[in-house]
């Protein structure tokens, strides 16, 4: 698929010809203080694991999306498309659970990923403007270096038995400034890991389902088409897509991937209000064939498709054996040899503010957090009374408002009823002109290159 939403090929390209039956809680261990949990899908009989190639483009198997829109745009319901298709199967609703996504974009390289609010690492928050980098070591753990900005000045490096990085707040549906950030310009939700596969570097995406739909479903189907009267065919493709995620288990550590392999998952980058209209109104719905999560098959078939015998189709797990969702904060596994909620480091920008005198100084006290500046050219933070702006070049300054709007249009200004800091306030030799601005069009923490996912 290239900038179409709607996938023009075949969705699955690849069948495995195995069946899940049961998927227990196969181990659990506990490594320095970190808990590490497998799970596994006993078969029964014959076990083929090969994924073998279906027909031509656009298979046919389960629903055809365009028979979908002409459904839901002749009066149809979300549930009577999926009945049509997948004839036998019955609607059920899970509790929150999460999705592991291997992002086959990132194979054998290094994690490299920032937030606007700070990423949690190896036990330690690594605050805005700075990047970590994860590295998968043997065991299951990973290598950290964090650095000033994406290619800036290394400022901690670590081995942790925990190889994630961690949003702020790791629940369902957190603002865009939370979400993680790679510094190749791709946005996630959820927390990003890394592994080993025969020796070479993979990265997961470990997110709750319903926020990994909201980038698959807009990837899978236009989202437009809930302006032609398919806002039901939305609602099914949600159900098919969340079904067919749940029941998947491609890898010992990922039960898919972002490819059309699987299902195209871009991150957050394509997601469309009309699709998370689509997510919400359905939340948790999936269908199943005698109890167990139904590997719901799709694509972009034209003429309307056929039912599918769902007898032909994999199962998965049964809905109280899936995985739960993400656990709060407080309970995010760390690595012993750090406090599990250390003393925020000082930042350039924090020095800076207690060398003017902090609060009680010309700039009044803080009025918002240390945030990244467009384009990743360094962070500022706001004050009563003025604005100190950190860059690589220029190290911590204080500067005035107008600076800081060239800068990151849109920011909070210092609020009234204090004197703007002025004269000597300021610090000297500082031009306002030449401080580097973002290029045209960009903005604080957007996707600054659209991935070309292989095929």
């Amino acid at each position: 698929m290239g900038t179409t939403a709607v996938r023009e090929g075949d969705l699955r390209r690849r069948l495995r010809r195995r069946r899940y039956v049961v998927m227990g809680l196969a181990a659990v261990s506990l490594t320095g203080g970190t808990i590490v949990v497998t799970w596994s899908y006993p078969m029964i009989g014959p076990v083929d694991t090969a994924y073998r190639t279906l027909s031509a483009t656009g298979h046919g198997r389960g629903m055809s999306q365009f028979g979908a829109l002409e459904k839901a745009a002749a009066g149809a319901s979300a549930q009577s498309i999926l009945m049509s298709y997948y004839p036998g199967a019955t609607l059920a609703t899970i509790a929150p659970t999460a999705v592991r996504v291997r992002l086959t974009v990132y194979d054998n390289q290094t994690l490299d990923v920032y937030s606007d609010t700070g990423v949690l690492v190896a036990g330690r928050r690594v605050v805005a403007g700075q990047a970590a980098h994860l590295t998968p070591t043997p065991g299951g753990g990973a290598h950290v270096t964090v650095t000033m900005g994406c290619t800036g000045e290394q400022v901690w490096e670590g081995d942790t038995d925990d190889p994630r990085a961690y949003p702020m707040d790791p629940g369902p549906d957190r603002p865009p400034a939370e979400h993680l950030k790679v510094c190749d310009g791709s946005t996630f939700r959820g927390a990003l890991a890394v592994t080993l596969e025969d020796g070479e570097p993979r990265t997961v995406n470990e997110v709750d389902v319903e926020d990994y739909l909201l980038g698959v479903v807009p990837a899978e189907m236009q989202a437009n088409w809930a302006d032609r009267g398919g806002a039901e065919a939305l609602r099914a493709q949600a159900v098919a897509a969340r079904s067919y995620a749940l029941a998947e288990h491609r890898y010992p550590y990922a039960q898919t991937c972002d490819t059309t392999d699987c299902q195209q998952y871009p991150g957050t980058e394509k997601e469309d209000p009309r699709a998370v209209e689509a997510v919400r109104a359905t939340a948790g719905q999936v269908l199943l064939r005698e109890g167990y999560i139904l590997r719901t098959e799709y694509s972009a078939a034209p003429g309307g498709g056929q039912p599918v015998d769902i007898t032909t189709l994999e199962v998965g797990p049964a809905p109280a054996q899936l995985v739960p969702a993400a656990p709060a904060v407080p309970q995010v596994p760390v690595t012993p040899r750090f406090d599990p909620r250390p003393p925020r480091t000082d930042t350039a920008i924090d020095l800076k503010y207690a060398e003017t005198g902090g609060p009680a100084g010309p700039l009044g006290a803080p009025i918002g957090p240390e945030t990244s500046l467009p384009g990743q050219l360094g962070t500022f933070r706001v004050f009563q009374s003025g604005v100190i702006v950190w860059t690589p070049e220029f190290g911590a300054r204080v500067v005035d408002p107008n600076t800081l709007a060239r800068m990151a249009p849109g920011a909070a200004a210092p609020t009234s009823g204090h004197d703007p800091v002025d004269g000597p306030g300021l610090d000297p030799g500082l031009d306002p002109g030449s401080i580097p601005l973002p290029p045209s069009g960009s903005a604080g923490g957007s996707h600054g290159s659209q991935r070309n996912s292989p095929r």
